[in-house]
């Protein structure tokens, strides 16, 4: 009884001196003058907290002198007075709470970390170093989790950079037009904040106290759910017509010289004009790597054109501060769950959040020249281990980090030289639940993984192609993520003649599981289960039981759709169905060491629904790893590899090879390969 009356007086004090200031706020909203200065009196009588009125109810003729005294303390640079207005007058439920507020914040810690730069004459230097000192502070503390943010994450090395005014990274702070900008954000903050009364917290218990909020909740929910489903479908329909774009402008270059051609006497074929007329009408199909684009001719104006699509070389990027890997290494191994959990988030977003170019090279090169992983180290005792963790989020946050390794070549590289990498990752796909993040993550690096012929040959041995269409069979269950990895993973293991094989022993079971999936409502996976079919009707065992199970009927249905693409892309299946040819790989094409040349495609699905948090005080992101972990001269800048575009000037290159969702919605010249007729794709795994 003791103890529970000794926790009960715990709550109280824990909530006392809100339960004080609802009862003042009540009484001063209700104009109680004189009761509101007697209860003050009693409540400092009896060693009570003092009662303060919510900033919320302050009155339209109090805002006024309120936004002087901060917009006097914000130009005379007073950091220490601001904030201490900002703190009284501000709720903490905007500071903490408001997106747009926390923005604004980090925008004026910043404004008063460079007023004494800016203002340098006659002030001692320890003024500015105070000045960093508080913003440094503030970026390890309530600021860490903004700063991790694309729009903030320069600013994290701003506190380490020894001249700010002579850093290309910062130039913009130090124009004449930053203070009137954040002045600005700061006036219409303050105007739309503070001018607006609000009732009494004591009223607005009252009368919602009892009221159930379950249901506003589901409701909330199901908006978040309908707008993440709006979202995908416009990004959808965004890749879409990003790959049309440019498919019209590479078309359009290769007109524009047959123009000039024409000017030195050249006819234009009518060959050539119908491989213009099928490209710009069957979605960017390619014929052959002869009739592809040359984009390597200089001084024509379809180079022009053409530097309209590259991509812009980012200039100025800071390279991010070098971390002590040792240690890091050892924490992971030995730190509680909970640091373990922090330390694979910031890592991952060192490496997701990075600029693409020299920034997240040299990210990725110097986790893998310090072996990030623990790749050599031989025994249990390993980072790569902690997917096996007792902890839920140690496992899924191993998960998204490997995952985020798996989306860049250089990482699957690496990833492929640790023998025991795809026994846990297929271990983990059957320990962990069906809609758990960490088995998504699982997937999507098996997937990216599978884009090189060793591991696809370790996983058909391994039996995933089974795995797969089992999972792939309640494919209503799955998520958007799970469902295109699986059929991804499939389609690429279907390439091989080793994966033929194995689907050759179900044959009826992966038919009827494909051709169930081209009915289902995500569209996305068309690509790869026509793909899929494709390939395995290759075998003859595989076309007998195809027309056994009569297949082509099924297909029929499907031959009448709206989408003419994929109405040609059955219609091709069909043809394979009925095909008397036998299919035979090409000698040594599946001992070929061939792997993948696939661009950087770094997804935001990896770092979605994030269920770490940072609690008040505490170090999370790039702010956690430069102020625990920083190292010295661990950053290496190899030479930079070929771009994305130097490496596809083929485009007939990529149809022979698999690929991955991501890259497929990123690239302009992969379209669904069904463009040729099937005698010119026979035995060929088509990508």
């Amino acid at each position: 009884m003791n103890i529970r009356k000794s926790d009960d007086m715990g709550d109280v004090l824990a909530y006392e001196a809100d339960v004080l200031g609802m009862v003042k706020e009540y009484l001063s909203f209700g104009e109680f003058d004189e009761t509101v200065k007697l209860f003050e009196r009693e409540c400092k009588s009896k060693g009570k907290p003092p009662p303060k009125i919510s900033e919320k109810l302050v009155k339209d003729s109090q805002t006024t002198p309120i936004q002087k005294n901060l917009l006097k303390s914000f130009e005379n640079g007073d950091a220490t007075v601001f904030f201490e207005l900002w703190i009284e007058h501000i709720p903490s439920d905007i500071r903490d709470g408001d997106p747009d507020a926390q923005k604004l914040e980090m925008y004026l810690q910043i404004h008063f970390a460079t007023f004494p730069l800016k203002h340098s004459f006659g002030r001692p230097v320890t003024v500015a170093e105070n000045s960093m000192a508080r913003f440094r502070r503030y970026l390890e503390t309530k600021g860490g989790a903004i700063c991790n943010t694309a729009e903030f994450l320069r600013f994290c090395a701003l506190p380490f950079v020894p001249n700010p005014v002579a850093h290309p990274s910062f130039k913009d702070l130090f124009q004449d037009s930053w203070i009137p900008d954040v002045r600005r954000k700061l006036e219409e903050f303050l105007s739309a904040k503070l001018n607006v009364s609000s009732t009494p917290r004591l009223l607005t218990l009252y009368k919602e106290g009892g009221k159930d909020n379950k249901e506003k909740i589901h409701q909330l929910r199901q908006l978040l759910a309908e707008a993440e489903r709006r979202a995908a479908s416009y990004m959808r329909k965004f890749n879409k017509a990003q790959a049309d774009y440019h498919n019209l402008i590479s078309i359009t270059a290769e007109l524009v010289e047959s123009l000039e051609a024409t000017v030195s006497g050249k006819m234009i074929s009518p060959e050539y004009l119908q491989s213009v007329f099928v490209r710009l009408f069957s979605n960017q199909m390619r014929q052959s790597s002869t009739q592809s684009i040359d984009f390597t001719r200089p001084g024509t104006a379809s180079s022009m054109l053409r530097a309209s699509v590259a991509p812009q070389r980012l200039k100025d990027v800071p390279l991010l501060p070098s971390l002590d890997y040792e240690k890091l290494k050892k924490d992971l191994m030995n730190g509680s769950d909970r640091l373990k959990a922090l330390l694979l988030q910031a890592l991952r977003w060192r490496l997701t959040r990075s600029l693409q170019g020299e920034q997240r090279d040299t990210v990725l090169e110097a986790f893998i020249s310090n072996d990030l992983l623990d790749s050599r180290r031989s025994g249990q005792k390993s980072v790569l281990h902690l997917m096996k963790s007792t902890s839920e989020i140690v496992r899924q946050y191993v998960a998204r980090l490997i995952n985020a390794f798996a989306s860049l070549p250089e990482g699957r590289t690496y990833l492929s030289q640790i023998p025991p990498l795809l026994k846990i990752l297929e271990g983990a796909l059957e320990t962990e639940g069906k809609d758990s993040v960490a088995r998504e993550n699982v997937l999507g690096a098996l997937q990216k993984l599978s884009l090189r012929r060793a591991q696809q040959s370790a996983m058909i041995e391994d039996g995933l192609i089974s795995w797969l269409v089992d999972e792939l069979q309640n494919s209503d269950c799955l998520s958007d993520y799970t469902l295109e990895y699986s059929t991804a993973l499939l389609m690429n293991l279907c390439f091989r003649s080793q994966g033929k094989s194995k689907c050759a022993a179900n044959a009826k079971h992966i038919l009827s599981t494909l051709s169930d999936l081209l009915a289902h409502e995500n569209h996305e996976i068309r690509p790869y289960v026509n793909r899929a079919l494709y390939s395995i009707l290759g075998v003859p065992a595989i076309r007998d039981e195809a027309r056994e199970m009569g297949l082509e009927e099924i297909l029929r249905c499907y031959s009448k759709d709206k989408n003419t693409e994929f109405s040609q892309q059955i219609e091709f299946i069909i043809k394979q169905i009925n095909s008397k040819e036998i299919c035979e790989d090409k000698p040594g094409s599946d001992d070929e060491d061939e792997d993948d040349d696939e661009e950087d495609v770094m997804e935001a699905d990896i770092d979605k629904d994030e269920v770490l948090h940072p609690q008040d005080g505490e170090l999370s992101g790039e702010s956690l790893l430069t102020t625990e972990y920083l190292g010295i001269m661990t950053n290496n800048v190899k030479s930079k590899r070929r771009s994305a575009t130097q490496r596809s000037q083929n485009f007939d290159e990529p149809l022979q090879r698999p690929l991955t969702p991501g890259s497929r919605r990123s690239r302009y010249y992969l379209s669904p390969y069904l463009s040729r007729e099937p005698h010119s794709m026979s035995c060929r795994p088509q990508t």
